[in-house]
């Protein structure tokens, strides 16, 4: 995959980052995530973010699903507690935004590279901010190995699954797409639960990532007495 000349590189990713905890939203190295953003605290973040030359936020999940997610705090986080997250999420770029006449922002956070947090820091202007550790994820930004995926596997899964939820995809563009690329798809929008999301995200890579996908898939099927066409 091509890298913009204007993404940081490993070296130059900041290590303070404003965090979004958002419940059941995954952001991947490689993906692209829209998010349309309208909260308070949450609109000072974004501004802060393109004030700075990297324009990063970190996508964060709370470990305790918040269907109040940028809608304000919930009425568990009413008396200054704040949600703990997990403690691995993924660093994106704002790489394209819009205010809209409400004042709202509307924008694509592009993956660059998963992260720890070290520790949660002070906040600013409402929302939450961490130091980064990235050392663990050096290879999201490097040139990636072909992975080691059974792409007929995920196909036949991928067929069974749309198939019952009456999804139609361009199966001929889904064949032509490059198997890394498909599995990132697969699990940035996929519905799949927000442990499910984790563990997607903190799988060690694609090959790894792909083999959730599957097991999910085909698991959603058996559930339904669908079949994936593989055999095993």
């Amino acid at each position: 995959m091509a890298r913009s000349p204007l993404e940081p590189t490993f070296d130059a990713l900041p290590r303070i980052i404003p965090i979004f905890p958002l419940t059941g939203v995954l952001l991947l190295p490689g993906g692209h995530l829209p998010l349309n953003i309208f909260e308070p605290r949450y609109l000072a973040m974004i501004r802060a973010a393109l004030a700075e030359d990297a324009r990063l936020i970190g996508m964060v999940q709370p470990r305790v699903p918040d269907p109040d997610d940028n809608r304000g705090a919930s009425e568990s986080f009413t008396r200054g507690e704040k949600p703990e997250t997990y403690q691995t999420g993924c660093a994106g770029r704002i790489t394209d935004f819009s205010e809209t006449p409400d004042g709202r922002y509307t924008l694509t956070l592009s993956g660059l590279c998963r992260f720890s947090i070290v520790e949660e820091l002070e906040e600013q202007d409402g929302y939450r901010r961490v130091l980064a550790d990235y050392s663990r994820y050096r290879g999201d930004l490097g040139d990636q190995l072909e992975p080691d995926i059974d792409r007929e596997r995920l196909l036949a899964a991928m067929r069974g699954y749309f198939d019952l939820q009456d999804v139609k995809l361009d199966w001929d563009a889904v064949e032509k797409t490059p198997v890394d690329r498909l599995v990132t798809s697969l699990a940035m929008t996929c519905p799949f639960g927000p442990n499910e999301r984790q563990a997607l995200l903190e799988a060690s890579g694609a090959g790894a990532r792909a083999g959730i996908i599957v097991t999910l898939l085909e698991m959603a099927l058996a559930e339904t007495g669908g079949a994936s066409g593989s055999s095993h």
